[in-house]
Order: structure tokens, then sequence, then C-alpha cells
């Protein structure tokens, strides 16, 4: 029997039967939709972080005194709490000593301001960056409109600030922000630039801050907070290649250490991070509810499997006397055998090719409300699929084996 022949037998057995195939598809669309589901929002929400994450240019790592992912027990809070604060000093001695890299920049921020010009002033919720001319390039955040920070605004200590995309489009909608004079937290700048926008899919406030000079930063609130606790500056360090940023943060590491007194044995006092390390930190976190939604799956596709198999039993008792006829004419038990296997095989992926349209669709659900990008992860549906073979063949064995074994004249007296 040829396989268009086997092909069509099969579609027709199962449009013959059309209540018993959706009640069959139903368990197949189920499980196949929940791991297409949970997937397709994992990679929704995995290609959106790691552009979120990717902040930091990929030449680019950054040091700082608390860890950027936090902490997993008190003790290591306790630990951090012990660590000496970084200082202008330890960015200017990784510019001076490193060979590896050539931009060194210095940051401290702040939460919690307002920004007033003319009367009008945006909500408390603006963050300040004492930062370096490097700031840009660094964080891959670029001036749109003006200038950038100048060695001079760093040395003079000048009264200048960058603002945010939003806080120009909030106090001067109408006019050019470059030269005008705003307050902060009873303190003048003079605009000299406005950052291109960078919108967050999270309501990060990559457009909601004011970059002034680290010095004028220093000068205005000091190295000690209002609590009493030293403030800490942040160092961005960019390799000279790509290629280079292994031995760029080796050679930091070696410099920071060396002036933080930490014994060869002894760990880092201090953190270091790129955006790939914390990319590999969050897909880390995600394995974990992949598993799970895995598991999930496969159960009901388990489930549905032996529904399948139950229903491919009764239609080969309902198609005995079929089978006995076609046997009596010359087929062969393989030829039975691949009939009833192929219904299975068929049914399964029809259900598998719905579960992945389904899953597609509630994966991608959330960007209808959000700034999440749509995404459709390609080789889940090529999963769903093979996992839906495997369950028509695995399933639909016992039932096609029983039909290719009847004896053409049992078969024929059946009634």
């Amino acid at each position: 029997m040829k396989l268009l022949d086997a092909l069509l037998m099969s579609f027709q057995a199962i449009l013959g039967n059309k209540l018993r195939s959706v009640l069959t598809l139903v368990g197949i669309v189920a499980g196949v939709a929940s791991i297409i589901a949970v997937m397709t929002a994992i990679s929704v929400m995995q290609v959106t972080m790691e552009q979120e994450m990717s902040v930091l240019g990929a030449q680019v790592f950054q040091l700082q005194k608390w860890p950027a992912g936090g902490f997993s027990t008190p003790e290591e809070r306790r630990a951090a709490m012990t660590w000496p604060p970084f200082t202008l000093e330890h960015a200017n001695a990784i510019r001076e000593q490193v060979e590896t890299v050539d931009l060194v920049g210095a940051e401290i921020w702040d939460f919690g301001y307002a920004v007033e010009y003319a009367g009008e002033s945006t909500n408390e919720n603006i963050s300040i960056c004492g930062g370096t001319p490097e700031y840009p390039p660094n964080n891959t955040h670029y001036v749109g409109l003006g200038r950038n920070l100048s060695p001079m605004d760093i040395k003079s200590a000048r009264k200048v600030a960058i603002i945010g995309f939003a806080i120009g489009q909030r106090l001067f909608p109408f006019v050019d922000p470059i030269g005008k004079t705003i307050r902060m937290d009873g303190y003048k700048y003079q605009v000299i630039g406005v950052f291109d926008e960078k919108k967050s899919a999270f309501g990060g406030n990559f457009d909601n801050y004011v970059l002034i000079p680290v010095t004028t930063y220093l000068k205005s609130y000091g190295m000690i907070d209002p609590r009493g606790f030293s403030r800490s500056v942040n160092i961005t360090v960019r390799a000279k290649r790509p290629e280079l940023i292994r031995d760029a943060q080796a050679e930091t590491r070696q410099v920071v250490r060396r002036m933080r007194g930490v014994k060869p044995n002894e760990p880092d006092n201090f953190d270091v991070y790129s955006s790939e390390s914390m990319i590999q930190e969050f897909n880390a976190m995600t394995q974990g509810v992949k598993a799970a939604a895995f598991v999930i799956g496969i159960i009901a596709l388990v489930v549905a499997g032996i529904g399948i198999m139950n229903i491919m039993l009764v239609s080969v008792t309902e198609r005995t006397k079929e089978i006995g006829i076609r046997k009596s004419l010359g087929a062969k038990p393989r030829n039975i055998l691949s009939q009833f296997l192929l219904e299975a095989v068929i049914l399964c992926n029809i259900g598998g090719v719905i579960g992945i349209a389904v899953g597609f669709g509630l994966g991608n659900v959330m960007t209808l409300f959000t700034e999440f990008e749509n995404n459709v992860p390609l080789e889940w549906a090529a999963i769903g699929i093979l996992f839906c073979s495997a369950v028509g063949i695995g399933f639909g064995m016992l039932p096609a084996i029983r039909a290719s074994r009847l004896h053409p004249i049992d078969a024929l007296r059946f009634e």
C-alpha cells in the first residue's frame, strides 16, 4: 500500500469520527499549548531582559561595592557591609595601570529628586548621577542634543547637566533646553545636553535621570550620605577590544585587590559584572521554570496519549470487519499496522499544530499590554511536533499491533 493511500485512509477515518477525534485532540492541545505558552512567555521576557541588561557595552564591565545580583544569604549581606567603598582614586589607578582598557568611567547615583524649570516641576522620581565623560559610551546611552561632559567640566566641577529625554519633554516641550538653567535639590545647573530616548519595558528610569560631573556631585553632597554611610563610586571599564575583556577584568581585579589590601587567599571584597554575566544569571533563574513547564506538559501529553490509545483500541474493535475484508483482499499485517499507527500520529500532530498556535498566542499576550516585543521560539514548535509524533507512535503501537494480528476469518465473523 502506498503512503499516499495510507494517508488518505487515515484522514477519512479521523473525519469519519469527528466527535471522537475532537475529544482525543483536547488532551494533546492542552499538553502542547501549556509547554509552548510557558516557553514563549519566557522567550519574550528573555529577549527583552537581554536587551535591558545590555546597558553596558559588549566590551564594558563594572566594578561596584554591592553585588549586582543581590544577596543569597544574610551572611553575605553582613560581609558586604564591611567592604570598603570605591573612590575616584580606584578609577584613576585602573586608568593609569591597566593597559588593556581605554575608557574608565566613575558614577555615583542617588534617587528621589525633582527637577524644576520656570515654575514647572517633575515628580520626585528623578535619579541624579555624578559621572564622567565616559558615561555615554560605557552605558550605551548617548547624547542626542547638545554635548557630552568634558574633562574641563570634571576638573572645574562645573554646574552643568545632561538631562534625560523624558525630563526634556516634560520641562521643555516647545523650547530648546540647551543653555537653560534648571534647579534640582536647591542647586542650579545649566543644561548642556539631552540624552536620546531609551525606553524600558519594565518601567525603568532610563529617561528620568540627570547626569552632572562627578566632582560637582561630590562638592555638593560629599562622600558621606545623610544616613552617615560612605558613598561608593561605581567604576565602568571598557576593554580596547571585545576579545580582551577577560584579560582586562583579570588585570583590573589585580590592581583593585592590591589597592584594597586583599590577600592572595582571600575572596574579592567587591563585585565585577558585565552584561553577559547578568544575562547568564537571568537565564539560569529561568531554567527551573522551563523544567517545571516541560514536566507538566509531558505529563499532560502522557495522559492524552493514554486517551488516544483507548480511542484507537475502540476504533480497532469497531473496524474489525473492515480489517478482515482488507486482509482477505491481500492486505499484509504491516499494511494494517502502518495505517493505524499513521492515524495515531496524524491525530497527535493535528493536536500538536493547534496546541503550538494556541501556545504562541497565549505566550505573547503580555506584549499587548507592555513594551515587550513579540517572540516566536520556532525551536519549541519543532520540539512540540517531535513529541507529538513520539506520543502517537508510542501510544498508537498497541492498537496498531492488535489490528495487524487479527485473523481475517475471525475478523469477518465479528458482529
